[in-house]
């Protein structure tokens, strides 16, 4: 179903246009969507492979229409057309040089105008991703950050743009909000206390997932956040960590219990999107831990869900 490969037997994601071939028709795509294969200092075991994720996120996509019939029977690519820019050149093992290049290549994707869609890679690249959104327009931002985990840790395993620690840096960052940055989903034993201390001594917002569970409905709770992030912003990135899903929807993720059920975390993206993001990023999937590649197929369920929002929002 894919319309070209945008490297080797890889196809561009949901079947967009292969801008790596034609770069000349960038203007053409209302969505622009770019794969950032970086893993930096891994956390635990053998739970690796992040670079992976955005290959096999595209590989995955080839199934799917944009045709959502539970979505008033919506077809996402009536409406919008997308663009794969394809990945990011990363520097193995140069964390710092990386988050340097990511930063240029989002700061030139949210230049351009489009919706940008991120591909990850581990959760480090969201700080650089956001760096550049701060560098291209001098709005001010405000974040839905969805994810089990704060990862606002001073260092991640020694290293400050490690996956554990982005939103320590975008606390630090000019531009970011902190009092509208909510880390929503939050839940589980591997959150330490002073990841909440330092939250709350920032001034951001946490959102567990007994607030979640405890609201009239996930799409309420989700009004709730993006009132919460819009609060005194220019715009609303969302970003989107796998393992706010329970492992029993997330087997290419960390084994976190408790987490959201692939529903609620549709409604909730469908719901923040309708209201308006600028942007996303999903990130944290491990294909080597999930033979049959659901958490990346349901990478593709995540996109349309949000880019489903997104026309609603532009009526």
């Amino acid at each position: 179903m894919a319309t070209s490969n945008i490297y080797g037997n890889t196809p561009t994601f949901l079947q967009a246009l292969n801008l790596v071939q034609e770069p000349k028709r960038t203007s053409e795509a209302d969505v622009l969507v770019y794969g950032v294969p970086w893993e930096g200092a891994v956390t635990w075991g053998d739970y690796t492979g992040c670079e992976l994720g955005p290959k096999v996120m595209r590989l995955s996509s080839g199934r799917y229409s944009g045709y959502l019939p539970e979505l008033n029977h919506l077809d996402v690519f009536s409406h919008l057309t997308l663009g794969d820019l394809g990945d990011i050149a990363v520097t193995p093992a140069d964390p710092k040089e990386t988050m340097a290049k990511i930063t240029d290549f989002a700061k030139a994707v949210w230049e351009s105008g489009a919706f940008p869609l991120a591909l990850g890679g581990d959760h480090g690249i969201t700080y650089p991703i956001l760096k550049g959104l701060v560098e291209a327009t001098d709005q001010k931002v405000g974040i839905i950050h969805l994810d089990a985990h704060y990862d606002n840790n001073l260092l991640s395993v020694g290293d400050p743009y490690g996956r554990g620690a982005p939103f320590a840096r975008l606390y630090e960052t000019p531009g970011i909000v902190n009092e509208a940055l909510v880390h929503m989903g939050i839940h589980g034993p591997r959150n330490k206390p002073e990841n909440g201390q330092l939250a709350q001594k920032v001034g951001a917002k946490t959102l567990t997932i007994q607030d979640i569970r405890r609201a009239p409905s996930a799409r309420e709770i989700a009004r709730q956040a993006y009132e919460m992030a819009s609060n005194g912003t220019d715009v609303v990135y969302l970003s989107i960590c796998s393992d706010v899903l329970d492992h029993a929807f997330n087997p290419g993720g960390p084994v976190d219990g408790n987490g959201l059920t692939s529903f609620e975390l549709l409604e909730i993206v469908h719901e923040v999107s309708r209201l308006g993001i600028c942007g996303m990023d999903f990130v944290e999937v491990y294909p080597q831990q999930d033979q049959t590649d659901f958490s990346s197929h349901f990478a593709s369920f995540v996109a349309l869900y949000a880019l489903a929002g997104e026309i609603e929002r532009r009526g």
